[in-house]
Parts: C-alpha cells; structure tokens; sequence
C-alpha cells in the first residue's frame, strides 16, 4: 500500500453546470489550473461538493475521467468513494479504474443510520476492498449519524490502509480526543473551513477545503502558516475570511461557493435540483464581503 500524504490544502471541486444543467467542461478546466496555479497541495474529485448525488454514473465517470487528463499529474487526486449500501460501494472500488489516484475519501454511510457496529463493520469492507488508502469523512449534519471518536480509532488500530479522516463533526471534544489518541502517522484533515485554523492548533494536518475554490492561494496559505507555526500571520487570515465562511453555508453547499465563483467570473451559478441558486439577501451580502476581501 502507497504511503500518502495529504497535509495541507486539499479542495473539494464543484462540478460547474451550463444554463442548460449539462456540465461545463470548458469552466471545469478553467477552475481546475485556477486550484494548481492558486498553490493547492491536492484535489477531491466527486466528493460532497461536487453535487455527486445528482450526477448520472456516465457523467461520474466523464468528470473522473476529465480532471485525471486535465490535471496531467500537477496535484495528487483523492476520489469520493462512499455510499450507503456497503456491497455497492466495494463494487465500485472494485471495478473503477484508480490508477491516477491517491487515495478514497469515504464518507460514514447516511439516511440508513447505522449503529457505531454498523459504521464498523462497512468500512472494514470498505478497507479490505480498497486498492488505495481510505480516508474516512464523518460529516453527521449530511448523514444523519456520527462516527464517535471511539469507532474511528478502531478503525485506524486495525486497517493499515485507512490512514485518515475528513472530520466535519463541529464537535472539537471529539476531534480532540482522536488526534489524542491517534498513532503518529494517522491524519486528522478539517472538514470544515471555519474551524481548520483552531484545529490545526490541536494538531490536524490540513482541511479539505469549499472556500478553496475561489480562494485557492489565500486559504491554502493560511493553511501553510499555521502548519509551521506562525499562528498569528495564519488567524489574520482567518478572520478576514469568518464572515464569507458562514455566508457559504446559510443556503446549503454547494450553493454559496457556486455564487462566489460567479461572482469572480469563474463559472455560472448553476446547481440541480434539489439544489438551488442562495437567495437575493445572501447574495448581496456575499457580494459585499467579496468586495472587502479584493480591497
């Protein structure tokens, strides 16, 4: 098994649609040497944010298969892999071409609630069935259950392969209590931005970043001077972001960030359904956060 590496910035990429609801491909290419150029240290590919949910499996694998050639090797690759039918998901990473990437980010199983046994026991399939490192992703405001930091430590303790998680519980005591108890070489990756700064502190490697998408040189450097210690340099940059990072959030993702990219005449702002555009009040208020933050 590879080792990997996933300190720092990693950006979980939208999936840009035309008016017609069809994805932009020329956007997409665009965003992603947008990501490179900004300084990211790796890509999430069909992750949460990418509306993966409202992708046919033919478009899945024409985005896969499109950021894999556009990419070319200039940013290692993690692929959202998850579900909540276990067998589906091991037959995916079974007969998926992963070759170009990294590592799977899995997220806990949702709308199913399993017991903490439940979670146990499908990312052990899950583990015994990847090729590449897994990444565990417990975000319980999307599934609908939590993966306590017990349940995660076991997981880490007896899959060699499962090398990190993507936390994005909003439950700092428990954070806490994983990357207390963690072995050395087990990474704790943000799932949230506005709480990357504080968790980096206690000893996170990075985050896997929304705001990344527009702000990919600002955020990732904020990141990087944090991880090295310049924690006064890194919370400047922080605060200037606080009131955009609640903004993102109030009308669901990925919603607010399509609305920034818009706005700095990166892609349109275009979601499908059940997703829809923010609202006119978020949108001017996102608007003028845009412009303090260009001053």
């Amino acid at each position: 098994m590879p080792k990997i590496n996933l300190k720092g910035m990693g950006v979980a990429l939208v999936t840009p649609f035309k008016a017609d609801k069809t994805i932009d491909f020329e956007a997409f290419a665009h965003l992603l040497d947008y990501q490179i150029d900004g300084g990211v240290d790796y890509l999430v590919v069909l992750g949460t944010t990418s509306e993966n949910p409202t992708l046919e499996p033919e478009e899945r694998t024409a985005v896969r298969e499109f950021v894999v050639k556009h990419v070319a090797g200039r940013v290692p690759l993690v692929l959202g892999c998850g579900g909540n039918n276990t067998a589906a998901v091991v037959r995916e990473l079974q007969t998926t071409n992963l070759s170009s990437f990294s590592a799977i980010l899995s997220v806990v199983p949702y709308y199913n609630k399993p017991s903490q046994e439940g979670i146990y026991q499908h990312y052990a399939a899950v583990a015994k069935a990847s090729p590449l490192p897994v990444v565990l992703y417990n975000v319980p405001g999307r599934t609908g259950v939590n993966m306590t930091a017990e349940t995660t430590l076991r997981l880490a303790a007896e899959f060699p392969n499962i090398v990190g998680i993507k936390e994005a519980s909003g439950n700092m005591v428990q954070v806490d209590e994983i990357i207390k108890h963690k072995s050395e070489d087990f990474m704790v990756i943000s799932g949230d931005d506005a709480v990357t700064f504080p968790l980096i502190t206690l000893g996170a490697v990075g985050v896997i970043s929304v705001i990344g998408n527009a702000f990919p040189r600002e955020f990732s450097r904020m990141v990087r001077l944090a991880l090295e210690g310049e924690y006064a340099a890194a919370r400047t940059i922080h605060h200037r972001f606080n009131d955009l990072f609640g903004l993102l959030f109030v009308d669901g993702n990925p919603a607010g960030v399509k609305c920034v990219l818009n706005a700095m005449g990166l892609c349109e702002n275009e979601l499908r359904l059940p997703l829809v555009p923010t609202r006119i009040t978020t949108l001017e208020k996102i608007r003028t956060v845009l412009n303090s933050l260009q001053q």
